[in-house]
């Protein structure tokens, strides 16, 4: 697996900067380029008046200007030169103008610094994120590594029994081998939601049993036979994934996200919002399109399902 092009988030922030190293790190050792992109917020449109609107090309420039010199200092000395002078700057929201930018450069993976609002921008934290994992439609790696942290060493992937199994897999195992990082492939067994008036079919342990047999014949094969550890746990998702990563002392959790239907929308807002603002470790988000009238297959609750992040 290589990342030819990477484009990396930035604004003021020590987060950003932390994020373009890791970018261009990335892009060293996979042999392709990392390129910051920065969105420029036009606060001032809200207030403009007939005259200011005739200026509006002017402050749009001097503004874009302006910003590109203060992320430029900010940066300095976390990236090589030649990274920082490839800046894109452009007006609008953040979210939309990565998405933009990365479909004119056929970008392969979306990098955003850190967990914590700063000051001034809004790229980091839940919102910005969330929007971009739901619009871009590529891999999106927001990280908590500092500027100086070495690259991954430890990733942990967390896949279920859904189409989101495959593609998670292979990028996880992809960018485990690119970077020479240990590999654990986590599965979380959700209890079956229990039904009032309804006798379960199976009792909890045997629907563990039932999960696990279907984990081993559908979805560790996905990781190859070798150097990869495979782990089963129950519990509900989140929790279990915080407590594995932590307790392994992962680097990065890769999670597979569906990009359509109401259901998958409900959980990309649940599931992958409280991983990006509570995960202890880096989390990269893929995307996975759910396949034509999947909601309509899927099974219920009381059946064995396996669920990851989505």
């Amino acid at each position: 697996m290589s990342w030819k092009r990477i484009l990396v988030g930035v604004d003021d922030s020590p987060q950003a900067a932390a994020a373009v190293a890791l970018g261009a790190r990335l892009a060293h050792a996979m042999g392709g380029e990392c390129i910051p992109v920065h969105a420029v917020r036009e606060w001032w449109v809200a207030f403009a008046d007939e005259d200011l609107a005739d200026h509006a090309a002017e402050l749009r420039a001097s503004l874009v200007d302006l910003e590109r010199k203060e992320v430029a200092r900010v940066l300095a000395g976390h990236a090589p030169e030649d990274v920082i002078r490839s800046m894109i700057v452009r007006p609008g929201r953040a979210a939309l103008v990565l998405r933009d930018v990365a479909r004119e450069l056929d970008a392969d993976v979306i990098v955003l610094g850190g967990k914590h609002h700063s000051a001034l921008r809004r790229w980091v934290g839940g919102s910005t994120a969330l929007d971009a994992v739901r619009s871009a439609g590529m891999p999106v790696l927001v990280t908590a590594q500092r500027a100086d942290d070495a690259l991954f060493r430890r990733i942990v992937a967390a896949v279920d029994l859904s189409e989101a199994a495959a593609p998670t897999a292979a990028l996880a195992r992809g960018l485990a081998t690119a970077l020479g990082a240990e590999l654990i492939a986590l599965s979380v067994i959700e209890p079956p939601l229990p039904l009032p008036g309804v006798t379960a079919p199976l009792t909890e342990t045997e629907y563990s049993s039932r999960a696990v047999q279907a984990l081993e014949r559908s979805v560790w094969p996905l990781f190859g036979k070798r150097g990869v550890e495979t782990v089963a746990r129950s519990g509900h998702v989140v929790e279990v994934i915080q407590h594995e990563a932590a307790r392994r002392q992962a680097d990065l959790v890769v999670v597979g996200s569906h990009g359509k239907g109401w259901r998958e929308r409900l959980l990309l807002g649940s599931v992958t919002e409280r991983l990006l603002n509570h995960l202890p470790t880096s989390l990269l988000v893929v995307p996975v399109e759910a396949p034509p009238q999947a909601e309509a297959r899927l099974p219920a609750r009381e059946a064995v399902a396996v669920h990851g992040a989505r």
